[in-house]
């Protein structure tokens, strides 16, 4: 539970990190944009001095046809803003650096006009020789750009950062999946040996004790052990193959699981389960690896139980599924954790590995195309799983 626990802690904090680089992206874009437009506005007011200062000497001295206007015209060469050059009376002149075609398309420039004055940016007036004009203008296009750029970065990093976190989770899965099915082959190897040993000594207990009914009657309850064992190395021999699925009924499977853990569990806890004569609903399964996931939930039920209270099984289906209700009167999942308890490793228990309902949700989710999921759970109360499975 601790390695969740620092996963998660370990996303909350790139996720911080990942937002204090885009707030710093945007500040720092905004102060760009904000001194870029600053120096635009300052271009254009030196051009509208510098033509007001020339065209004054004109007006002060009618015979003095040689006023340089270079000045202003070199200024206005290095404006990048888009301009709209409008009469006192509100027509369109002309426009600059929105296009050689634009720049003289009196309804383009007119619909500009009216985004400009939406916008509410004032504009800037020209006065010469008793003539007053207004110069509107809009953001250029390389302030457009830097203020997109936050986003553009935003998505170019978080499709990185998204593929390569899926490569990593992808080729981790894999490699859980080789180590897995590898530990569990070899784990069903190693109980091949003691599981043999312990049938020779049992046929060797028959033949010695065969007249001692006392002890005939413990031989056969180790020999349901043994078989036990054997069903159990079986089980861990098939994970990491692709089983077979067989057409079966579920309600021997079910109530057959739920007997077996009935004689094994304290007599303080009460099972309800599928009775053989119930209405047969019929799946394909695979049934040692079914079993399996059974056994797991119903060891489960017990340990959150107490050693009493009641568990319980319920059967139904409708057109495309049938769904296996398992549920207790234990203490309860937090809602925080319906989805990290079928995690690897995950477990509230001072002693086992967490794996139990991980591989019960594989075993579901990948051989039987099912999906098993916590159905309900009240602290205090008990819990409800569900294991649905496809009718074909």
């Amino acid at each position: 539970m601790g390695f969740y626990k620092t996963t998660y802690q370990w996303r909350i904090i790139l996720l911080v990190i990942a937002i204090i680089i885009v707030a710093a992206s945007v500040f720092y874009t905004n102060y760009l944009v904000k001194n870029i437009k600053s120096d635009e506005k300052l271009k254009l007011e030196n051009f509208i001095n510098a033509f007001k200062f020339q065209t004054s000497i004109l007006e002060n001295d009618n015979n003095n046809c040689d006023v340089d206007l270079s000045l202003p015209l070199n200024i206005m060469e290095n404006i990048n803003i888009p301009l709209i050059l409008v009469t006192e009376n509100g027509e369109v002149r002309e426009g600059r650096n929105f296009g050689e075609e634009q720049d003289y398309d009196v309804g383009y420039l007119t619909q500009e006009l009216n985004k400009i004055q939406k916008s509410g940016q004032p504009p800037m007036q020209i006065e010469y020789m008793g003539f007053k004009e207004f110069i509107y203008f809009k953001d250029s296009k390389l302030i457009i750009l830097l203020k997109y750029f936050p986003l553009v970065m935003f998505l170019l990093v978080s499709s990185f950062i998204l593929i390569g976190y899926w490569g990593f989770r992808s080729e981790k899965n894999a490699e859980q999946n080789r180590v897995w099915a590898g530990l569990a082959k070899e784990t069903a190897h190693q109980l091949g040996t003691p599981i043999s040993g312990m049938v020779a000594w049992l046929e060797h207990l028959r033949l010695m004790k065969s007249n001692d009914g006392e002890t005939m009657e413990i031989v056969d309850e180790l020999e349901k052990d043994v078989d036990r064992l054997m069903l159990v190395a079986d089980r861990f021999s098939k994970i990491g193959s692709k089983p077979e699925l067989k057409e079966e009924d579920l309600i021997p499977t079910v109530h057959n699981i739920f007997k077996y853990m009935e004689r094994r569990a304290p007599k303080r806890v009460v099972f309800s389960y599928p009775q053989l004569i119930d209405p047969p609903k019929t799946a394909k399964i695979n049934q040692p690896l079914f079993e399996w996931v059974l056994e797991n939930l119903l060891r489960n039920a017990l340990d959150a139980s107490g050693n009493k209270g009641k568990i319980s099984s319920k059967l139904t289906e409708n057109e495309h599924n049938i769904y296996i209700d398992i549920s207790d009167t234990g203490k309860g999942i937090p809602e925080s954790r319906f989805n990290s308890i079928f995690k690897p490793g995950f477990t509230t228990k001072k002693r086992g590995w967490g794996l139990g309902l991980s591989l019960a949700k594989r075993i579901i989710e990948s051989y039987h195309s099912g999906k098993i999921f916590v159905k309900e759970s009240t602290m205090g109360k008990g819990t409800t799983f569900r294991i649905q499975l496809p009718k074909k």
